[in-house]
């Protein structure tokens, strides 16, 4: 148990309570439970180091349990998905996926024991009569004419439901609470609902099938989770929860609710992230602008980013928005220690060594990563004729000061080659320069210069008879709003970025080919990029993950 309690969070601290106590013999059994019904996002990502993380720390274990009681909506590639999310993650569940449907017969069980007690009814009516019989927050509900239901008869009905004697809609098993309770809740929640289809799992064994609400409480039970986490909007729901746990007394789990994960410019709505994929705004749940841990993934965050921006988050009991830039700081302080830095030209403009050797190569060493010695070094080709980036040589207005880049009779080193100084420009009809002419030093070579030239700039470059060209995908935020399901009175959609993609053609050098897809590089000086699995072999294509400029932890500094 930990000794520093003011480093504690709020459910660290129940827990604690509980073991000094000694409830359930000292165990922290967690879950992680997520509906198959799209792919996992940021708040999932939360939910996951919490629950994970809490189990690990108190010598406890996570389940992974699918919650899976709408075969309208779920699919078996989603499960898929959501295991290879979990593991990607780094954390691994107890002895096997579990799924609430392994429990439909014991759930129906349940709800047959309610309806013996006298605390379940069946009722015909239409989902349209039930919801105006709720009222609303300020008017008491009406009790259905079917409430008062002899249990045998309700037993019978029930029956029925299960043995798929009526049509979709036309019945419903409710629980018998309170129509005027002011948590709309408890007005009689409905258990059980019709559904003629088959379900991923079981096929067509059942024809009716739990709510969420009686499903995931009774689940927890079942597992004999200690520890139910989940996030805030929960809240109004526990009193049920609880309410089932009393009435079916049953295994007494602990719903104890957190902020979600609300970050500026991602939005965590399942329903609102489907939309973005079937009216194709984005390419599917893993195109990288989604917040989805499949896009992440694929845009290049490495997971242990992931982990610690979610710690750095914290666990709060009130709502709040996490800044975006907090996310691309963690991802760029791991890519710094972890991603080889490699050249490549975004905007290439071709610079001639006029007095280098024409048909010479020579091989230039350069580091592969400045802060991991044990990455060791690469060899470059380097030859007459290079590419240089476009925003690298300014011609007019005259250089600034701090510009200490190239220009006309200007000086710059080549990162691991050689001092050059520009002599000439070459333009096009349209005054667009097409190439630089410049002279370099023989004896100012990297490592071994003996010049006297001194120099404050620094630039990458690649050769150009070896260099290959790719595509980059250059990606921005999804929406132009920090905030975009915030507007009652517009579309999220609205906000959508119409430039949060723009595709260019780069010049790399030759080593990149035969990197996996997966991997994400350091392009010198010009932020991180990571191969997409669209790649094939005479196609590589590079997905934009975070630039160099980190503006947020400046921000914090000041």
């Amino acid at each position: 148990m930990s000794t520093e309690r003011e480093s504690l969070n709020f459910i660290e601290e129940i827990i604690e309570e509980d073991i000094k106590n000694g409830k359930h013999g000292g165990l922290v059994y967690t879950r992680f439970p997520p509906e198959p019904n799209g792919y996992l996002h940021i708040g999932h990502a939360k939910a996951i180091v919490l629950n994970f993380e809490i189990a690990q720390k108190y010598g406890g274990k996570t389940n992974l349990r699918l919650d899976d009681t709408n075969p309208t909506t779920e699919d078996t590639h989603f499960v898929e998905n959501i295991k290879q999310d979990i593991q990607w993650l780094g954390f691994q569940w107890e002895n096997g996926e579990l799924y609430a449907s392994d429990y439909f017969g014991k759930l129906y069980e349940y709800a047959v024991d309610l309806v013996k007690k006298g605390l379940a009814y069946v009722d015909d009516s239409t989902p349209e009569e039930i919801a105006e019989m709720k009222g609303d927050i300020s008017v008491p509900g009406t009790e259905s004419p079917y409430r008062n239901r002899s249990i045998e008869e309700n037993l019978e009905l029930l029956e029925g439901m299960k043995n798929g004697d009526y049509p979709d809609g036309s019945r419903v098993l409710r629980a018998k609470i309170d129509m005027a309770s002011p948590n709309m809740h408890m007005r009689d929640p409905i258990l059980y609902r019709i559904k003629h289809e088959d379900h991923h799992r079981t096929g067509g064994e059942w024809c009716i099938y739990p709510m969420y609400d009686f499903a995931h409480g009774q689940s927890d039970s079942i597992e004999g989770i200690t520890h139910s986490l989940c996030s805030l909007e929960f809240r109004h729901h526990r009193p049920l929860y609880d309410w089932f746990i009393e009435k079916l007394e049953i295994f007494p789990s602990r719903q104890i609710e957190f902020a979600r994960m609300n970050v500026e410019y991602m939005i965590t709505s399942k329903r609102k992230l489907k939309r973005l994929v079937e009216e194709g705004f984005v390419t599917g749940w893993d195109d990288p602008r989604m917040p989805t841990i499949a896009g992440m993934r694929r845009r290049g965050y490495p997971a242990a980013a992931i982990r610690e921006f979610c710690r750095r988050a914290g666990i709060a009991k009130r709502e709040n928005l996490i800044e975006i830039g907090l996310l691309e700081y963690c991802v760029r302080q791991e890519l710094n220690k972890t991603a080889d830095r490699v050249m490549a030209v975004l905007d290439p403009v071709k610079v001639v060594i006029t007095n280098y050797p024409e048909g010479q190569v020579e091989e230039m060493e350069v580091e592969n990563n400045p802060e991991d010695e044990s990455a060791g070094n690469r060899m470059v080709p380097f030859s007459r004729e290079i590419y240089i980036e476009r925003d690298d040589f300014m011609e007019n207005p005259p250089p600034p000061k701090k510009f200490y880049r190239l220009g006309p009779d200007r000086m710059v080193r080549l990162k691991g080659a050689y001092i050059i100084e520009c002599n000439d420009v070459v333009k096009d009809e349209s005054g667009k320069i097409t190439e630089l002419h410049c002279t370099y030093f023989p004896e100012s070579r990297s490592g071994s210069d003996t010049s006297g030239l001194k120099v404050k700039g620094t630039i990458h470059w690649v050769s150009a008879e070896h260099a290959k060209e790719v595509e980059v995908r250059m990606y921005d935020r999804l929406f132009t709003d920090p905030t975009p399901t915030s507007h009652e009175d517009k579309d999220f959609l609205e906000f959508f970025n119409e430039d949060s993609l723009k595709k260019i053609t780069a010049k790399v050098e030759p080593a990149l080919p035969h990197a996996e897809p997966g991997t994400t590089y350091q392009f010198l000086r010009k932020g991180y990029f990571c191969l997409d699995p669209d790649s094939t072999e005479d196609h590589l294509v590079f997905n934009s993950t975070v630039n160099l400029r980190d503006t947020w932890s400046k921000m914090k500094k000041n």
